[in-house]
């Protein structure tokens, strides 16, 4: 039979785990080896120090006054090891346990990942309670205040960051509906711009409000954009908003424009019978995924031949955007996955739906695009790079890709020996 030998921790009570406790045992043994450790190393340093009488400069010196420490498994009572150090403006300070600390930072975390996924601030000390002890009173439901007018500031610093650090090959545009409570109108849409950077990795650039993805709207979001730096994108991927694409030719009107093919494959498949709808998809995502732009046009007459006679709307919304679905074979065909479709916006926003539903809504306009930006901040970090990421420079430097391929320039001298 197992048996608690504790001397610093009451015996837990009918309510709590036997493995509960066994934990925060073993994470406070673990904890404390660690200090124990990090002070013994200091001191190893220093071990040739000596004063006048030839004593040690640095050594141990007990133990400081136990504290509480929150943990993920609960809290724990810590005595952090001293040092003496008698050397002038020198000070032992531990990296693992800060003086002030009180509670690890990932248990911090825990407030705006409960707030972030749903958790109303009303049942905040019920959840922390059920997560962490009845310790955890410090990470009170006040303390999400004071977290929604910091990423208030960080959003205010972040619309008006400077973009012209980075070069952006490619930006994905799409606007989001999000429901608000509060206000005239229970749906926002959100305008939001994602950039792939010359290094390849993703970056968010711009959560706005707009009305209803109209051109003014994206016109003032690209304009910003521009006018904090940011150089001309060489494609941009979106959906069939025609507001878009028209600010885009007003202020961008050297980028190649990229229609989302998710997008459009749902669009085609609306106006077609749900009998016809799986075959229809096949034929579209021969189109989709066709090795060369030649073999995507013969697919597309395909399909006109297959229903252009009994369902010309389907066709006619295929083909009206020909030009504009194609335009990813003019760049590397490695970034083909990424380059045809908005979906690193739709899934990032998958948390940001996720929350709004269990809340039935964010309060009001502006905490809806405050929540919005730091629920895409969080995933950036966890954002990867594009496939074959060395090659966007080379799409920034301007070299031609044909079907996916390099374009290798040969010079006249080369031509004529040849």
């Amino acid at each position: 039979m197992l048996k608690l030998t504790t001397t610093d921790h009451e015996v837990p009570d009918a309510n709590e785990s036997l493995l509960d406790e066994l934990a925060r045992q073993g994470a406070r043994r673990v904890i404390m080896e660690a200090l124990d450790l990090e002070v013994a190393e200091y001191i190893y340093k220093c071990r040739q120090l000596r004063d006048e009488d030839s004593n040690a400069l640095v050594v141990r010196n007990g133990h400081g006054e136990e504290r509480k420490l929150l943990i993920g498994c609960g809290t724990i009572d810590i005595k952090s090891p001293r040092v003496n150090d008698r050397r002038p403006g020198q000070k032992f300070t531990s990296a693992i346990l800060p003086p002030y600390m009180r509670r690890s930072p990932n248990v911090s975390e825990v407030l705006p990942v409960l707030y972030l996924k749903g958790i109303s601030s009303g049942d905040f000390s019920g959840a922390l309670e059920a997560l962490l002890g009845k310790d955890a009173a410090g990470l009170s439901a006040a303390s999400i205040s004071r977290l929604k007018a910091k990423w208030a500031d960080e959003y205010k610093a972040f619309r008006n960051r400077r973009l012209d650090i980075s070069r952006y090959a490619y930006i994905f545009c799409d606007g989001v509906n999000v429901s608000v409570r509060l206000g005239d109108d229970p749906k926002l849409c959100l305008l939001v711009v994602i950039g792939v950077r010359e290094d390849g990795r993703k970056e968010l650039l711009s959560v706005e409000s707009g009305y209803r993805e109209s051109k003014e709207s994206w016109a003032s979001v690209l304009r910003s954009l521009k006018r904090r730096g940011m150089d001309v994108p060489l494609l941009a991927v979106g959906d069939g908003n025609l507001g878009l694409w028209a600010a885009l030719g007003d202020v961008f009107p050297q980028t190649q424009e990229q229609r989302c093919w998710v997008h459009k494959i749902a669009n085609v498949l609306d106006k077609l019978p749900k009998r016809l709808q799986p075959k229809a998809k096949s034929f579209l995502h021969e189109i989709m995924n066709a090795p060369t732009r030649d073999l995507a046009l013969l697919e597309i007459e395909n399909f006109k031949q297959e229903y252009g006679a009994k369902y010309p709307k389907a066709v006619s919304c295929l083909i009206k955007d020909t030009d504009q679905l194609l335009n990813f074979y003019d760049f590397p065909a490695e970034h083909w996955i990424h380059i045809r479709t908005t979906n690193p916006i739709e899934s990032a926003f998958a948390t940001v739906k996720l929350r709004t539903k269990v809340t039935k809504g964010a309060g009001s306009t502006e905490a809806a695009i405050t929540m919005a930006f730091k629920l895409l901040t969080e995933a950036e970090k966890r954002w990867r790079r594009i496939t074959a990421y060395e090659l966007v420079t080379k799409v920034l430097e301007g070299v031609g890709f044909k079907d996916g391929i390099e374009q290798v320039q040969v010079s006249e001298e080369e031509r004529i020996v040849a």
